[in-house]
């Protein structure tokens, strides 16, 4: 049996949040889909509220904090991703542009995503597509044809709501499918040889 391990990666403000909500379900039906074929996955569940310092930290000073750093190659270590942010002013959030601004530049090559947005109306629904979807593009990774974008309408139990099921679901079919075919080779972890920041801080550097 194949495990999967997909990194999920919610770029939501509040606890609870509808973002980490829906990034819950994307990976709910990916893991129903995977087992479905005889396969499992484990799951890497990322807020990025929790690392919000660190990661401006990390733009000041070019390194992460140790909890960012395990964060991140958990991440980039990861057979595939699903990563779901709100949509402030038509776009993505600024927090989660920081965490994928960090990332060194060829960790997300080949990786399968499934990209995910929550807002308050469906007409910023298409943010998805002229912001999110280029933003992994441009770092060479497999975003799967279908995206998902919940608006406020659409957790409830009508049809609106059965609208977003059917979204999730046929996603997450894409991505278990790109999931089956992909290499398992990665890339090699960035920070492998680097130095903890606070030896290289005081000058205690390996003999």
């Amino acid at each position: 049996m194949t495990t999967s391990h997909i990194a999920v990666v919610s770029g939501g403000l509040s606890q609870p949040s509808s973002t980490r909500l829906l990034a819950d379900r994307l990976g709910a039906a990916t893991e129903r889909v995977l087992v479905g074929r005889g396969g499992a996955a484990r799951f890497d569940i990322v807020d990025l509220r929790d690392h919000a310092r660190d990661l401006a930290n990390n733009l000041l000073t070019g390194f992460p904090a140790p909890a960012l750093r395990e964060t991140i190659e958990r991440v980039v270590g990861a057979d595939g991703l699903i990563a779901v942010t709100p949509i402030f002013s038509a776009s993505y959030s600024g927090l989660f542009k920081t965490f994928f601004d960090v990332l060194e530049p060829d960790s997300l090559v080949g990786m399968p995503v499934l990209i995910g947005a929550t807002g308050g109306t469906e007409r910023h629904s298409l943010a998805l597509e002229h912001a999110v979807r280029p933003l992994f593009t441009y770092l060479r990774s497999v975003v799967v044809p279908t995206s998902v974008y919940a608006a406020s309408e659409d957790w409830g139990t009508d049809s609106a709501g059965e609208g977003l099921s059917r979204r999730i679901d046929r996603a997450a079919e894409e991505l278990a499918e790109v999931l089956a075919g992909r290499s398992a080779v990665r890339p090699p972890d960035p920070y492998r040889d680097t130095p903890p920041f606070e030896d290289l801080l005081w000058g205690r550097l390996p003999s």
